[in-house]
């Protein structure tokens, strides 16, 4: 197979970039690849919304600039931060004008949330659904434009790179078709990781089956730069489940309407940790919650929207009623088991302004890329803004200089996988089950180096366990291999962090790295 700008992931990031470059370049075909379904990735389940600077009396992108820095404590690039945040009014209404809705009241003014870190109201949103009704509507505006194909059930094994000397370009991709079990190659001028984040390494989550840090791993098995993969940020309130690995995510603006976070003995505790309280960032909420965990023995605390109107509250945020309501809860006269849930991937692939790697010809967008915006804690409905921001930058450049790349080359046979000698899927779910026993929120932020060096040997142990079967041609084998490689990625970095600098610290030096324009 052939194109032109291959796309991995068909979450925002990857959809934005994919509609940009094929109505600028109508000649130009473009292949989004999943590997799943094309609705299935953490975009769609975004709760929250876009953070927007749309009232310029109470709100300015100065204050949005401060809250963005104050919460990745300091070691954002403040480049990045003001380029992405200055242009969100025009990247939101880029979205409305591709048909996408979002609540305004009866004057037709877009409604302000707000979220933890936010000095003021600007989360624009869709009810509890942001992330879904935007992917929707991307996808309908990607299939009204026929040089734009998507391939579902895609998983993408490697990169294919052309080396000469000490430069390496990506010239597409090594592919396995799930449908044929065939592994192809797909040979493309343009190729654009959009795989999403890496949540499922770790214990509890709220992300999807397909966050199994692909991008992120193959970039890495490629030779392109890899950095603060030990930012994983947890989201506080995911709903405690004891038998589930996936936690269901009990959006930050349920907080921002006023729901407050109480213990075992019904009493407040955030502010204890931050004069803001619940709407302190991310990562405050998550620690004063493993705290107060720690000192009480117990495995969850409560979210209580009892004191909230129900009618209104019913009306903002009705996936969350539902599925409590699902799960025996009445948000109306039951507390909320929450606990701290991995939730997003703050390092990854570094990128420059224009999504560029350090790999010729590869860009990389999402939570899968290392910006520079988020520092070591992403604000609270930033992530959404900078996929799309990012995406804009990305396009701008591939749109001229595409003409400049030289044709894909022609791909290879399909290459049938040899069945019969991988492992098994129980010995494939053993050693995923231990790698996730091993990521938990108290290795990365509350262990000692020790502790971080034996999981780190735990899991090259599991990863030496896995290559025991080399020949294991499945989808499952695959993801495996690339957690393995993520979770060594993210461990290693936390024990850097840990030996050589204060926390926070880690990523001041990374935007350092100089991509190279293409010749």
């Amino acid at each position: 197979m052939n194109t032109d700008v291959l796309v991995i992931g068909s979450g925002i990031a990857g959809l934005s970039f994919a509609i940009k470059t094929a109505i600028a370049r109508p000649d130009a075909a473009v292949v989004v690849l999943t590997k799943s379904s094309s609705d299935v990735c953490s975009s769609s389940r975004a709760q929250g919304g876009i953070a927007v600077v749309l009232d310029r009396v109470r709100d300015s992108f100065e204050q949005h600039i401060e809250d963005t820095m104050k919460a990745g404590r300091g070691v954002n690039d403040p480049y990045i931060v003001e380029m992405v945040i200055s242009q969100a009014p025009e990247r939101l209404q880029e979205l409305i004008d591709w048909g996408t809705s979002f609540d305004a009241n009866e004057l037709g003014e877009l409604e302000l949330g707000l979220e933890g870190g936010h000095s003021q109201k600007r989360i624009v949103h869709h009810r509890d659904l942001t992330g879904k009704e935007m992917v929707t509507k991307l996808l309908q505006k990607a299939a009204s434009l026929e040089n734009i194909t998507f391939y579902d059930h895609y998983f993408v094994t490697d990169l294919l790179l052309n080396k000469t000397g000490t430069k390496s370009t990506c010239v597409g991709v090594e592919a396995l078709d799930n449908n044929s079990g065939k592994l192809i190659d797909i040979n493309s001028r343009i190729t654009y990781l959009a795989t999403g984040g890496s949540g499922r390494i770790f214990s509890n989550t709220t992300n999807p089956s397909v966050a199994t840090g692909d991008g992120v791993a193959m970039a890495m098995r490629a030779g392109a730069k890899v950095s603060g993969m030990n930012y994983i940020q947890f989201h506080p309130t995911a709903l405690y489940s004891k038998d589930s690995h996936a936690l269901f995510l009990i959006s930050e603006a349920v907080r921002g309407y006023g729901a407050h976070l109480v213990n075992h003995e019904g009493k407040r505790f955030v502010f204890k940790y931050d004069p803001r309280g619940e709407l302190a960032t991310r990562d405050i909420v998550s620690e004063a919650i493993a705290e107060e965990l720690k000192a009480t023995g117990e495995e969850y605390v409560f979210l209580d929207c009892r004191h909230l109107d129900e009618s209104s509250f019913k009306e903002h945020f009705p996936t969350i009623v539902q599925h409590c309501t699902s799960v025996g809860l009445d948000v109306m006269t039951d507390l909320i088991p929450v606990v701290p849930a991995a939730h997003y991937q703050c390092g990854g692939i570094e990128v420059n302004e224009f999504s560029r790697t350090s790999i010729g010809n590869l860009y990389a967008a999402g939570e899968c890329a290392q910006t520079g915006l988020h520092g070591s804690n992403r604000l609270a409905s930033n992530s959404l803004l900078e996929a799309l921001v990012f995406s804009h930058q990305a396009a701008g450049v591939v749109v001229r200089e595409l003409n400049f790349i030289p044709s894909p080359k022609t791909g290879e046979e399909e290459k049938v996988l040899v069945k019969g000698f991988g492992a098994d899927k129980f010995t494939l779910q053993e050693i995923r089950s231990s790698l996730n026993k091993l990521m938990t929120y108290g290795l990365l932020h509350a262990s000692g180096v020790n502790e971080k060096e034996r999981a780190l040997d735990n899991i090259k142990a599991l990863q030496t366990k896995l290559n025991m079967f080399p020949h294991s041609g499945n989808l499952a084998y695959f993801e495996l291999k690339n957690m393995l490689q993520a979770a060594q990625l993210i461990v290693e970095q936390a024990v850097e962090a840990s030996v050589t600098r204060s926390y926070g610290e880690t990523m001041k030096s990374f935007r350092k790295l100089s991509i190279p324009e293409p010749a």
